[in-house]
C-alpha cells in the first residue's frame, strides 16, 4: 500500500456507508449499526495485523503463531471476523449471521465485552424492514467497510480509529438535535472541561454520566501518562455500550464503565460505600424532571445531607453527588450546568448556600449560548475543589462572547478561546488570595475574583453579570450631525412619495 490512510480518509469512506440507513431511520438508531461495523472491521484488521507479524517471525509456524495470538489483549474467533461476514454477505439470513457473530466475539473477551451487543440486533424488522430490505441494507453496510483498511500498518497515526469513532459520534450528534445531548457533549467543551480540572499522574478520573465517554477520554489523556484509572456510569443501554467501546477503540481496556442510573442506583461502589475520586467530571441532564426526589430523604449514602432539589430539576442532586464521591482533601469536581443552578431559588438556593459555605466552590465560568446539540441555551462551568484552604475568593468568568459563530452551533476556538479561559483560571488558583472583602478585576469585562462577602451580599446569587462588568456605553450622539441626517432622509422620502403618487396616478388610482 502505497499512501497511508489518514484521518480524512477514514471519516470520509465512514460517513459515506451511512447512507445505508440515513433517511430510513433515526440518527439515534442507526449510529449503532454504523459504530458497531466499524468497531468489528476495527478488531478485524487489527488482529490480521497482529498475525501477520507472528507468521513473519515464527516463519508459518502455525502453533507458535496461534499460542502468540492467544495473549493478545482481545481475541477474534473466525465466525466474528468481519472478513467472515463479507463472504456470507449474500446469505438470507445475513442479520442473524451477525448477530450470532457479536455474541461470539462478546463470549470471547467477557471482561472487556460482556453485555455490550446485547442492545443492538441486526436482524430487527422493526429497525431495519422487512427480510428483503433488511438483507439489502446490511450487504450494502458490509460492502462500504470492506473499502476501509484499517490495519494499523497501514495507518497514518496510532489513535486514527478512536479519533473516527468520536468523528462520527459527533456527526451523529449534530444529525440527532435534541437527543444528542444524552450520549455526546461537543469536543470543544470536553477539552475545555478536561483542562480545568487537569488531572495528574495516579488519579482515579470519574464521569458520573458518561455518555459515548469522550470527556473521560479527554481527561486520561490531560494526564500526560498511563498513570491513571478511569470510571464512568452511563444510564442508557446503547449509549453505555458505545462507551465501552470507545474505550476500547482508544485502548482504555481497563476503564470500568457501569450501566445503570447514577442518582438512584450508583455502581461505582467500595464495600457498601460510595467509590472516590480525585476528580470528576460530567455534562448532567439539563434540570433532569423526576430524578428520584422521592427516595432522597432515605439516600443509604447519604448524599443529600445540604438539601434535597426540586423533584422537576435535577441539577443540583448530580453535583452533590459528584462532590461526595470526591477525596475529601484533595477531591476537584467539575460540571456544566444551564444558568439556572447559579440563582435559581428554593432549595437550590439553600443547597448552593452550604457549598459556598463550605469552602467548596472554586469558580463559575458563563459559556456561549448555542454550543451544545439541540438546546441554544447558554451554560455555565462550576468547579468545585476540596482544597482551597483558607482562601475563600472565587473567580467568576464572563466567556460568553468568545466563540467561532457556526451556521447551526457556536464553537470554542481551541487555539484562542480555550487557552484564555485556562490560563485565566490558572493565574487565579496561584495568585494570593485577597486580604479585604472586596473582590477585585482580573481582566475588564471577563474575569473577577470575588470574595464571600460580596457573594453572601448577593445572597449566594452566582449568577455572572453580578461579578463582571460587562456595560458597555452607548457611543455620545452628535445631535446636529444626527439633525442633518433626519433632513436629509427627509427629503429622500418626500421625492420617493412624489414619484409613486405620479406612478399611481398613470395606472389610474
Amino acid at each position: 500500500m502505497d499512501k497511508k490512510l489518514d484521518q480524512s480518509d477514514i471519516n470520509r469512506i465512514v460517513w459515506k456507508a451511512c447512507d445505508t440507513f440515513r433517511g430510513t431511520i433515526d440518527a439515534t438508531q442507526y449510529k449503532d449499526y454504523i459504530l458497531t461495523m466499524l468497531f468489528l472491521k476495527y478488531v478485524t484488521d487489527v488482529w490480521k495485523d497482529k498475525r501477520a507479524a507472528y507468521v513473519e517471525k515464527y516463519k508459518n509456524d502455525e502453533v507458535r503463531i496461534e499460542r502468540a495470538l492467544r495473549s493478545e489483549r482481545f481475541q477474534l474467533p473466525a465466525e466474528s471476523s468481519f472478513d467472515t461476514l463479507f463472504k456470507q454477505r449474500n446469505e438470507s439470513n445475513l442479520g442473524e449471521l451477525i448477530n450470532i457473530a457479536l455474541e461470539k466475539l462478546e463470549d470471547a473477551n467477557r471482561s472487556k465485552l460482556e453485555r455490550v451487543f446485547r442492545n443492538i440486533d441486526f436482524n430487527s424488522e422493526a429497525n431495519l424492514g422487512q427480510t428483503k430490505d433488511r438483507n439489502r441494507r446490511l450487504k450494502n453496510l458490509l460492502v462500504d467497510f470492506s473499502e476501509l483498511d484499517i490495519q494499523p500498518s497501514h495507518l497514518e497515526g496510532n489513535d486514527i480509529i478512536g479519533d473516527a469513532y468520536e468523528f462520527l459520534i459527533a456527526k451523529f450528534a449534530s444529525d440527532a438535535g435534541k437527543k444528542a445531548g444524552d450520549f455526546y457533549t461537543p469536543s470543544e467543551v470536553s477539552t475545555l472541561l478536561a483542562k480545568l480540572l487537569a488531572p495528574e499522574p495516579g488519579y482515579r478520573l470519574c464521569d458520573p454520566t458518561c455518555g459515548s465517554g469522550s470527556l473521560l477520554i479527554k481527561m486520561g489523556r490531560e494526564v500526560g501518562s498511563s498513570n491513571f484509572s478511569l470510571y464512568g456510569q452511563e444510564n442508557n443501554g446503547s449509549t453505555w455500550a458505545l462507551a465501552r467501546m470507545n474505550m476500547f477503540l482508544h485502548e482504555f481496556d481497563n476503564a470500568t464503565i457501569e450501566w445503570g442510573d447514577t442518582i438512584n442506583n450508583p455502581k461505582l461502589l467500595e464495600g457498601d460505600q460510595l467509590m472516590k475520586f480525585h476528580v470528576v467530571g460530567a455534562n448532567p441532564p439539563f434540570s433532569l424532571d423526576k430524578w428520584g426526589a422521592e427516595d432522597a430523604l432515605a439516600d443509604q449514602y447519604n448524599r443529600f445531607h445540604r438539601g434535597v432539589p426540586p423533584k422537576s430539576k435535577g441539577d443540583f442532586a448530580f453535583i452533590t453527588h459528584m462532590i461526595e464521591t470526591t477525596y475529601e482533601d484533595i477531591g476537584r469536581v467539575g460540571v456544566i450546568v444551564p444558568h439556572g443552578v447559579l440563582f435559581r431559588g428554593s432549595t437550590e438556593s439553600k443547597i448552593r448556600e452550604q457549598l459556598i459555605k463550605e469552602n467548596l466552590l472554586e469558580a463559575v465560568i458563563g459559556l456561549p449560548a448555542n454550543l451544545f446539540f439541540g438546546t441554544g441555551i447558554p451554560a455555565a462551568i462550576l468547579i468545585f475543589n476540596r482544597a482551597k484552604g483558607e482562601n475563600k475568593d472565587v473567580l467568576f468568568v464572563d466567556a460568553s462572547r468568545e466563540y467561532e459563530a457556526g451556521k447551526n452551533q457556536n464553537k470554542l476556538r481551541e487555539d484562542k478561546d480555550i487557552p484564555h479561559i485556562v490560563e485565566t483560571y490558572k493565574a487565579f488558583k496561584v495568585a494570593q488570595a485577597l486580604n479585604s472583602d472586596e473582590g477585585a478585576v482580573i481582566a475588564e469585562k471577563y474575569a473577577y475574583r470575588a470574595t464571600l462577602k460580596e457573594i453572601t451580599e448577593n445572597d449566594f446569587n452566582l449568577n455572572v453579570p453580578r461579578y463582571v462588568d460587562t456595560f458597555e456605553e452607548e457611543a455620545p450622539v452628535e445631535i446636529a450631525a444626527t439633525q442633518s441626517e433626519i433632513t436629509r432622509l427627509k427629503s429622500e422620502l418626500l421625492i420617493v412619495e412624489n414619484k409613486m403618487n405620479e406612478y399611481l396616478t398613470e395606472l389610474g388610482f
